[in-house]
C-alpha cells in the first residue's frame, strides 16, 4: 500500500494518509459538488487499509466547515475506523476546532456520542 494523497482545493480537503505514521488528516473546507464521489477513492483506500492497519492510527480533523453530505461521509469514514478494533489495533481521533466556532465544537461533540472512537477535542485559540 501507498500512502494517501489529495490536495486541498476550495472547496474539498486535503487528505492525507501517511501510511508509516499511522496519521491520517482531513483539512480545509469539505464542500465538494459530490461528496460520496469525492471521498470514494479514499473509502476504497480504507477497505484496503483496515485489512492490515498499524497498531494505533490517529485520525486529525482540521475542517473549517463542512456541508451535511460531507458529515455523512465522515461517518463512514469513523465507522470504517471503528472496524480497526475488531482486529486487536487502535484508532483515535483529534477533533479540532477554533475556539470561537461554536458549530464545529458541536459538530466534535455530536460525533462523540455517535462513534465508537475516542474522540480528543482540542481547542485552537488566537495565540497558537
Amino acid at each position: 500500500m501507498k500512502d494517501f494523497y489529495i490536495e486541498e482545493t476550495s472547496k474539498t480537503p486535503r487528505l492525507r494518509f501517511e501510511l508509516d505514521q499511522g496519521v491520517f488528516e482531513i483539512s480545509g473546507r469539505s464542500i465538494p459538488e459530490n461528496s460520496i464521489e469525492f471521498y470514494q477513492s479514499l473509502m476504497d483506500w480504507l477497505d484496503d487499509y483496515i485489512k492490515s492497519p498499524l497498531d494505533h492510527t490517529v485520525v486529525i480533523i482540521k475542517l473549517e466547515y463542512f456541508n451535511t453530505s460531507s458529515s455523512k461521509c465522515l461517518v463512514e469514514i469513523f465507522r470504517k475506523l471503528e472496524e480497526i478494533q475488531n482486529v486487536g489495533k487502535s484508532a483515535s481521533i483529534k477533533w479540532y476546532f477554533d475556539e470561537e466556532d461554536e458549530d464545529m465544537e458541536e459538530s466534535g461533540e455530536d460525533f462523540k456520542e455517535i462513534i465508537k472512537l475516542p474522540i480528543e477535542m482540542i481547542m485552537i485559540s488566537e495565540e497558537d
